[in-house]
């Protein structure tokens, strides 16, 4: 039996490009993905989109929530699948073989969770790389230095969010951050690094929508590794800085 991929996408007002993600959805090769969409009752014709792509979908919920992480929530306690991950609806996997390459990488028994890299791209052209996020290796102490995997290419065995919960909602911004630094840290994963591209995310989220914004996600993070007791402001720091790297270095090729 195939190892089956659960892909949550939350959706609020994405009707210009909500389209697109689930095409990506369903031009993936991996022939066991369950496709789940938590709309947050959108009011700009997100609705009738995902209406239209209903038999494409295993589930559909549209009704109102408290954020984007309440959102991913409902959608991980609904699915099904072997593993779950996430394709924001801003977002497109980088090629029809993504999810085949998470797939591989989860045959080891021993692997509670894969990530890759991912490329920012511009918000009305996705052809046009912005930003490339070369996550690495995981490594002991990497935690403590600020490092974390691109959230959108992290996909875990359903029965990690079983055993170290979810989203934790009291965060509005880094509650990935922290759910990684609890997976990763107090959790003790075993990951597995696939060095290529799996996600093209659009610039303009939440995080650094405005100054406020990112005043707010630095004092999440702070809150995230208090929590956690990994890191402290120097970790913060580091963690802001090595994203400047990620505007100079070239992005592969697109496959």
């Amino acid at each position: 039996m195939s190892l089956k991929i659960s892909v949550v996408t939350a959706v609020f007002n994405r009707a210009g490009t909500v389209a697109e993600a689930l095409a990506s959805v369903q031009g993936q090769t991996w022939p066991s993905v369950e496709h789940i969409v938590i709309d947050g009752a959108s009011t700009d014709g997100t609705l009738p989109i995902l209406q239209a792509h209903r038999d494409q979908l295993a589930v559909l919920v549209s009704e109102p929530d408290q954020g984007i992480y309440d959102a991913l929530n409902k959608g991980i306690l609904r699915a099904t699948g072997d593993v779950v991950g996430f394709l924001h609806a801003d977002d497109l996997f980088e090629a029809p073989g993504s999810l085949a390459g998470v797939a591989a990488a989860f045959a080891d028994p021993a692997v509670d969770a894969v990530y890759g890299d991912l490329v920012y791209v511009r918000q009305q052209d996705p052809t046009q790389v912005v930003r490339y996020w070369r996550a690495g290796r995981f490594k002991p102490g990497c935690l403590e230095q600020g490092w974390m995997p691109p959230h959108p290419t992290f996909y875990v065995r359903r029965s990690v969010y079983e055993r170290l919960g979810l989203f934790d909602t009291r965060f509005r911004i880094s509650a990935d951050y922290e759910c990684i630094l609890r997976f990763l840290g107090r959790g003790g994963l075993r990951v597995a690094y696939l060095p290529q591209v799996l996600v093209r995310m659009r610039l303009g989220g939440i995080s650094n929508e405005s100054v406020s914004s990112m005043l707010r996600k630095s004092r999440e993070d702070y809150a995230a590794m208090r929590i956690n007791a990994i890191g402290g402001m120097q970790a913060l720091l580091r963690k802001n800085l090595t994203k400047l790297p990620q505007f100079v270095r070239r992005a592969p090729d697109t496959v």
